[in-house]
């Protein structure tokens, strides 16, 4: 018996009273000598981000292969791009097809429909049918190398700067680190002599599928025509955007809307075809620069595309920025997202320690009770962390988003549970 039918039958036994549950899944940085970036197999964990970026004597940085462009300073094409672009680019760069956004269509049946366009839509639970489209359990991409060079080769966790740019050995090739931050001897062709020291990074479900363009036109009007008419902006636990509009209220949680207005901010530093916003607390979305008000909001836009139950390592949000295109570097055959970080900083405390969900709650007959839990201490165990000017500290803040978005959707009140009877 699935999670959501425990807790709808054991609600409905009814009891009194509320117990706090600690619960959500997390993961914790190996933070080796040389400044690699590492997933740790694990839960939340407190701490601060002492990481340090820059040259270190095992090679270089792959920053050397380009300029990055500072924060707000878009591309040429990026910051003229439509919400229907950006639908279009996102829903197709699609893992298993190893090509760049904008590469062509696929994967559609004779009659035009997409494959697995379900899959992506909205908060979907298990229990309410349908499966995961073929890379929802992390497959390493296919058609390794493609046009951007080892973009879609091996996903390793590698050596990583300050900014979550490989840095690259001598010969120009990325270095995987095994699960202590140690580097991995590589062969002449750059890959692991011992595969098996590697550690794979898992993507999930932010392959979020491909649909014609039409679909895609139609979603990225929806949620411009959304925007546009909202009467009121608030974000949910996880900081996720929650439209008030003269339709009603709608937390914007489809993978896709997110993933889309993710790369929207990340490039442009707004959302194209939106002008205004109700109030001032989101004129940032808007304003056409890219800054940390930005990054805070695109932290719970990424959590909001991917896997709500798997961890979301810092190699895995590095990966997708680079096959999203955003602030993409090349230099030889690797190719790799440098975003400037600088003025982003996040305190897990400072973000959760005042917020609060409603959620079902387990009573010692085993009955759910709907009760306010404090998400610091429900989700992180008051666990603390502190990071500013890195990309350690953006990917942390992204999964943490990610483990407040599974918990709220593993535990929330149905709209049609019933009243207990006292």
């Amino acid at each position: 018996m699935n999670i959501r039918t425990r807790l709808l039958e054991s609600f409905r036994t009814a009891a009194s009273g509320a117990a706090l549950l600690v619960g959500g899944a997390g993961m914790a940085l190996v933070i080796a000598p040389v400044s690699a970036i590492a997933q740790d197999h694990g839960s939340h964990q407190g701490g601060t981000d002492h990481q340090e970026g820059g040259q270190t004597d095992h090679g270089s940085s792959g920053q050397r292969g380009g300029k990055a462009r500072a924060p707000g300073e878009a591309s040429d094409t990026a910051g003229h791009r439509s919400m229907e672009d950006i639908f279009r680019d996102v829903a197709d760069t699609e893992q298993g097809s190893g090509r760049p956004a904008g590469a062509g269509k696929g994967s559609h049946g004779s009659s035009g429909e997409p494959h697995g366009e379900e899959e992506e839509d909205s908060d979907r639970p298990a229990w309410a049918g349908g499966g995961g489209g073929r890379n929802d359990r992390g497959e390493k991409p296919g058609d390794a190398g493609s046009t951007r060079g080892d973009l879609y080769g091996d996903m390793y966790v590698i050596l990583r700067d300050a900014n979550g740019v490989p840095i690259l050995n001598a010969a120009g090739f990325v270095q995987p680190i095994d699960a202590n931050g140690n580097l991995i001897p590589l062969d002449a062709e750059g890959a692991p002599i011992d595969p098996s020291l590697a550690i794979e990074v898992e993507m999930g479900r932010l392959n979020v599928g491909r649909a014609p363009d039409q679909v895609l036109d139609n979603r990225a009007a929806e949620v411009v025509t959304l925007l546009n008419s909202a009467t009121a902006i608030t974000t949910d636990a996880a900081g996720r955007l929650v439209v008030t509009s003269p339709d009603g209220t709608k937390t914007i949680d489809a993978p896709l809307e997110n993933l889309a207005l993710y790369v929207a901010l990340m490039t442009t530093g707004t959302i194209p075809g939106v002008t205004d916003l109700p109030g001032t607390e989101f004129d940032h979305l808007v304003d056409g620069v890219l800054t940390a008000e930005d990054m805070v909001t695109a932290t719970s836009l990424m959590a909001g595309a991917a896997d709500k139950a798997a961890s979301l390592t810092p190699d895995a949000v590095a990966y997708m920025n680079a096959i999203l295109g955003i602030d993409t570097q090349t230099a030889g055959s690797v190719t790799w997202s440098d975003v400037d970080y600088s003025s982003y900083s996040y305190d897990r405390s400072d973000t959760y320690g005042d917020v609060t969900a409603t959620v079902l709650i387990k009573q010692a007959d085993g009955s759910y009770v709907p009760t306010e839990v404090n998400i610091f201490t429900a989700v992180f165990g008051s666990a603390d962390y502190s990071g500013t000017g890195t990309f350690n500290a953006f990917a942390t803040a992204v999964d943490d988003a990610r483990a407040v978005v599974n918990y709220i959707h593993e535990y929330e009140v149905p709209a049609d549970l019933p009243t207990p009877q006292n």
